[in-house]
């Protein structure tokens, strides 16, 4: 029969059955607990493994700081510390020359060229940290592994020897040459001079019969110890001189164009004294070896002004007429010697002259530079622009 309610009573809800409520109440079964318990279990073992790599990465960042630390500030320290004073006591002596203008890392090299310290940047900074210099000029006797502290004592100390320069211009002949060695101390231009005219010291491009270096001195800045003498400056110069005219193939040259070195030496104290600018160096060299092939004089100014002992550009008809063998408005061919020192740019010159029928030239603008002519007529044409330039007296 069905299960009916009177009229109007509230209806009753249904239930489950009894086997259904009952399984929504079940406990977990056994396997099901042990599932449950090891996924905790792994949970927390990949939680304390996670923790240990974060705690071994942090000690493993410790440990390579604190290596830094050592590669960066304990390593070099010690590096440094080394190099300032080495063990083991100094050795050999060594010369180290300092030059003029050098600063503290030129000096560490070549300190450390000769053994004198380990290192030249140890040296360049220590000298800065304890603002050591500047050191003067000269020859120092030290000693192998002195050490960076060492040397900047011995330094500070002064050179065992002091050298001066000495600078010896272009177109300088040799009483001007020896006005500037008696400029030095402790030395005589009249020492100098006897020296250069007594033929004891010689170029190889000497020949026997000549006794004086005029021309065979080259023109350089030369760097003179405090103990060199007048002799020892003259030899600098004379082997100075040899070097470059052995380095343009003086003597090959010279023969090639049918002059002695001797000659050529004196064709380019002309082109010294004469050239204003380096283009017209190998033009007057032409001039020169046009003159001398057609036996005309070659009427260079500057011979007669060696003559007469004066600098200046032209000459007056009386120094024109005067009696010297150096006078070339007067004499035929080269004069006896040379009238200047000459540069390697001069020699060349005389060795090598430019092809062209010029036998005249004179002086055409401010520059120094000078215009060419072949005929007379061409030269006086431009003598009167020079006149016009106002550049002849």
């Amino acid at each position: 029969m069905a299960d009916e309610s009177p009229p109007g009573a509230p209806a009753r809800r249904s239930r489950p059955p009894h086997r259904e409520r009952s399984a929504r109440r079940e406990r977990p079964t056994h396997a099901e607990t042990l599932t449950r318990r090891e996924r905790r279990t792994r949970r927390e073992h990949r939680r304390r493994a996670s923790a240990r790599v974060r705690r071994n990465r942090f000690v493993a960042l410790l440990v390579a700081l604190g290596l830094l630390v050592v590669l960066v500030v304990v390593v070099p320290g010690a590096w440094f510390v080394w190099q300032l004073d080495p063990p083991g006591g100094p050795g050999d002596g060594v010369s180290v020359r300092i030059e003029d203008g050098w600063g503290v890392r030129e000096i560490g090299d070549a300190l450390a060229d000769e053994g004198v310290v380990g290192s030249s940047l140890a040296f360049q900074v220590y000298a800065g940290v304890t603002r050591r210099g500047p050191f003067q000029a000269g020859e120092y006797d030290l000693r192998s592994g002195l050490g960076v502290r060492g040397a900047a004592r011995e330094l500070e100390a002064g050179p065992d020897v002091v050298f001066e320069e000495l600078a010896v211009p272009p177109g300088l002949r040799l009483t001007e040459i020896a006005d500037r060695v008696g400029e030095l101390p402790g030395r005589s231009s009249e020492s100098f001079l006897q020296l250069a005219t007594s033929g004891t010291i010689r170029s190889r491009y000497q020949p026997g019969e000549v006794r004086s270096l005029e021309g065979l001195l080259y023109p350089d800045t030369y760097v003179v110890a405090d103990h060199e003498d007048e002799a020892d400056i003259l030899r600098q110069m004379v082997d100075r001189f040899d070097e470059v005219a052995d380095q343009v193939g003086l003597e090959a040259g010279a023969a090639g164009v049918g002059l002695t070195p001797y000659e050529a030496i004196v064709v380019a104290s002309l082109i010294e004294s004469e050239a204003g600018v380096p283009e017209d160096r190998v033009r007057i060299s032409r001039v020169v070896f046009n003159r001398l092939a057609d036996g005309t004089p070659l009427q260079i100014d500057a011979t007669v002004l060696y003559a007469i002992g004066e600098r200046r550009l032209q000459t007056t008809p009386e120094e024109r007429a005067v009696d010297s063998p150096y006078n070339t408005y007067v004499i035929r061919g080269l004069p006896p010697t040379p009238i200047s020192s000459v540069t390697d740019a001069s020699l060349l010159a005389a060795i090598a002259p430019a092809d062209g029928p010029w036998r005249y030239y004179v002086l055409i603008d401010g520059d120094g530079r000078h215009a060419f002519a072949e005929t007379f007529a061409e030269h006086l044409a431009n003598v009167a622009v020079a006149e016009e330039r106002g550049l002849l007296e």
